[in-house]
């Protein structure tokens, strides 16, 4: 989620502190800034800006669904206690494509260290400290998630910023991404069924962020944004990912978002939450077809998903040629083709014309309805 705060200072300043807990918030554009009073306190030797305990002031914000709290409750931890909970961060506990992550165990009440199998799993998440934009996602990780409480946005616990060591601590989704269980050839190809429940999993947290007055952006929502729990419920997460305009980035980086970046981001850099309604646009499609939304290796007028596909979203015939094939049969056309006209108005290259992530959610709900009614021994077969 690119949900970013102006005024992050320099890695190696020597004003450099701890992330500020806010009495209010502004979120607006691309950036989030937060501002209010604090109370100061000296933590392992360094000043660490921070709002102590839970008063009457800071009662949580309802929005529907979740909640947004004033000020971030997260547990603070030492370096050492996520070495023990990690095994001194062996190679073996790490988290497959998702970077320097790693799994770990804490006991369940305490989220103290403790040993494999006999505690909750965690996933810890390290940031290079020899980088500026890592400490920036860092901070903006626990100022923004840190404040978020709903069933679809993914958990942060706590963070460790011990001497020039940065890192969070979430709660372990045991399935990993939606992009590969989607996508890659060794994960058992996901139904329908299952689809259609995580896409609307995934609606409802970012229906969630934009629902508060000041509109929370995502930025360049994906697939591989998408995480799934044991029963392949969908959290979204990966909320440092402020990333900066198209010209500020390498080369590689601008064509990894290039598939599922709404057109006003790749000519302006401007974002809008219909800029996220874009990107959902794109992963509906996905589901649809089993592509990827970029894809160099596929055949000259193919490699762009979105362009490809457009001029088979409005026909029931049309559709069923560019379907996956793995889930032939699990699918009310109906329902399909209903999907794929609600794809094809979240991809209106006019953001204005985009529906909400509201009539998004509610629109994925009533297909959900349609897919019900499909005969049972079909459904029940394939789920």
């Amino acid at each position: 989620m690119g949900l970013c705060f102006s005024g992050v200072p320099s890695l190696h300043s020597s004003s450099l502190n701890r992330p500020h807990y806010p009495g209010s918030s502004d979120i607006h554009g691309s950036n989030v800034e937060f501002s209010g009073t604090t109370t100061t306190t000296t933590v392992r030797k360094s000043r660490f800006s921070v709002r102590e305990g839970i008063d009457s002031e800071c009662s949580p914000l309802p929005f529907p669904g979740g909640q947004i709290l004033k000020w971030p409750e997260l547990k603070v931890f030492s370096f050492e206690e996520l070495k023990s909970a990690t095994g001194y961060f062996k190679s073996d506990r790490l988290v497959g494509g998702f970077g320097r992550v790693y799994k770990g165990w804490l006991d369940e009440n305490t989220l103290t260290p403790a040993k494999p199998c006999f505690g909750v799993e965690v996933a810890i998440k390290m940031f290079n400290p020899e980088s500026s934009q890592g400490f920036s996602e860092w901070q903006s990780e626990i100022n923004v998630l840190g404040r978020l409480s709903h069933p679809n946005v993914a958990r942060l616990l706590g963070y460790c910023w011990d001497e020039d060591q940065f890192l969070l601590v979430y709660e372990f989704m045991p399935k990993g991404s939606f992009e590969r269980h989607l996508f890659e050839r060794n994960h058992e190809p996901l139904s329908w069924n299952t689809r259609l429940k995580i896409v609307i999993g995934a609606a409802r947290g970012l229906a969630f962020l934009h629902a508060n007055e000041n509109k929370a952006i995502f930025r360049n929502f994906n697939t591989s944004n998408v995480l799934l729990d044991g029963n392949y419920n969908a959290k979204i997460a990966d909320f440092g990912l402020a990333k900066g305009l198209p010209g500020e980035q390498s080369l590689e980086k601008t064509l990894g978002i290039y598939g599922n970046a709404a057109p006003e981001y790749m000519a302006t850099g401007k974002l809008y939450t219909k800029s996220d309604v874009y990107g959902f646009g794109v992963v509906l499609l996905e589901i649809l077809t089993g592509m990827r939304a970029f894809d160099r290796r596929r055949p000259s007028g193919q490699k762009d998903l979105v362009e490809w596909s457009k001029p088979c979203l409005s026909s029931k015939k049309k559709l069923k040629t560019i379907m996956d094939g793995k889930i032939e049969g699990q699918y009310s056309p109906k329902a399909a083709l209903q999907a794929a006209k609600l794809a094809l108005k979240c991809l209106k290259v006019d953001p204005n014309r985009r529906p909400s992530m509201k009539e998004v959610l509610e629109r994925l709900e009533a297909i959900e309805d349609v897919h019900g009614r499909y005969p049972t021994y079909i459904r029940n077969f394939f789920s």
